[in-house]
């Protein structure tokens, strides 16, 4: 199947299916039945296809026949919007070329790429393919790391199906990512009847806080580390010291030595009131992936294809982390960016082009068939 009206409507068919799944991360019977749906079409292909169950739901694995070591295909099936968005803020519509919907640009669309394309390769030479769409890769892969790991055995390139830069760029090489949490214990006592006896978490929790903003900009670290305290909880009431605090913290790394300093100096955090405690955990992690010389012989051979096509292919490293940080440092000649472009990821403006998306469909199937 080329690029035709027929395939046009199927892709988008496919695609309005997938965002009318709302599918927030954590929602096990939500990402049941995208593996439904999404293994349908694939056994339909002639893949084999697995479903694995973790906690945080439930994960694609597909595997085609082909040419060579396979291709190893990374996408996701969660997204960051709660049920009902779609009724809602951000309702399922269709504009010129301007497609909306919860999920729509990150990144149902980029799943819609992988079976397009290999569809337009039926009944031709292609390379073998390994599809996997794991459940949790907005809240960090908690649980499908190392399904990643296993899938990855073997494969000869991997290639993420994340949104692309702005002006569509391919991503090779990404931050690392790592959300800790900082965990404060106080104690409680009446905040005018008997201060003395009290420690207050947050007032603790404010003091840690500032020890990590001196760890994440201490001047010998070898690159710029970014970091973003998310959420704060603690405390009840105005008249009673506060027995419990806590922060979420998002840090974002560009090589592994910066991130094991930070890492470090958090770890060997020390209460600064008696009577105090605190905790730090790693709630997820993502290594930085830079880009290597596999890398970027992977992206030349995607941009002599795109050549092929008539479409410029570039890439670059990308500020954000995703399941291709992972992939990326397993020795994997990897790119991610594939989606089609648009915008508003994670937010109301979320959108993809419909030109865009039929070109990286011709892109990814001129690749597979090289």
């Amino acid at each position: 199947m080329n690029d035709t009206a027929a395939e046009r409507a199927t892709v988008l068919a496919r695609l309005e299916q997938l965002v009318r799944i709302e599918s927030p991360s954590l929602d096990i019977a939500a990402s049941e039945s995208m593996v439904d749906l999404l293994g349908r079409w694939w056994r339909d292909l002639g893949a084999r296809v697995r479903a694995v169950r973790t906690d945080a739901g439930c994960t694609l694995i597909a595997d085609l026949d082909g040419t060579g070591d396979p291709v190893l295909l990374v996408g996701h099936s969660d997204t960051v919007w709660p049920r009902g968005t779609l009724e809602g803020d951000l309702p399922w519509s269709i504009e010129g070329d301007i497609v909306r919907g919860p999920g729509a640009y990150d990144m149902k669309s980029g799943l819609v790429v992988m079976l397009a394309a290999v569809e337009r390769l039926a009944g031709r030479r292609r390379r073998a393919v390994r599809v996997v769409v794991v459940c949790d890769e907005e809240v960090g892969s908690p649980t499908t790391q190392e399904l990643l790991r296993e899938a990855a055995v073997g494969a000869a390139a991997a290639i993420g199906f994340e949104s692309p830069h702005p002006d569509g760029a391919l991503k090779v090489g990404r931050r690392g990512s790592t959300r800790v949490s900082l965990r404060v214990g106080g104690r409680a006592a009446h905040a005018a009847l008997d201060p003395g006896s009290g420690v207050s978490a947050i007032d603790e929790l404010v003091d840690q806080l500032m020890a990590v903003r001196q760890a994440v900009t201490h001047p010998d670290l070898p690159s710029e580390v970014l970091c973003n305290v998310g959420t704060l909880r603690g405390g009840g009431r105005a008249n009673v010291v506060p027995a419990e605090a806590e922060a979420e913290i998002g840090l974002r790394f560009i090589d592994g030595e910066s991130e094991e300093r930070v890492l470090q100096a958090l770890r060997g955090l020390a209460p600064v009131r008696g009577g105090a405690s605190v905790t730090v955990s790693v709630l997820s992690h993502r290594p930085a992936w830079q880009a290597s010389d596999g890398d970027n012989a992977l992206l030349d051979e995607i941009a002599r294809a795109g050549a092929s096509l008539g479409q410029r292919v570039a890439g670059r490293p990308a500020a954000g982390a995703g399941d291709t940080n992972q992939v990326g440092n397993f020795g994997i000649p990897t790119v991610d960016g594939f989606g089609p472009r648009g915008g508003g990821a994670h937010a109301l403006t979320e959108h993809l082009s419909l030109q865009s998306l039929q070109e990286r469909i011709a892109l990814l199937a001129a690749v597979l068939g090289r």
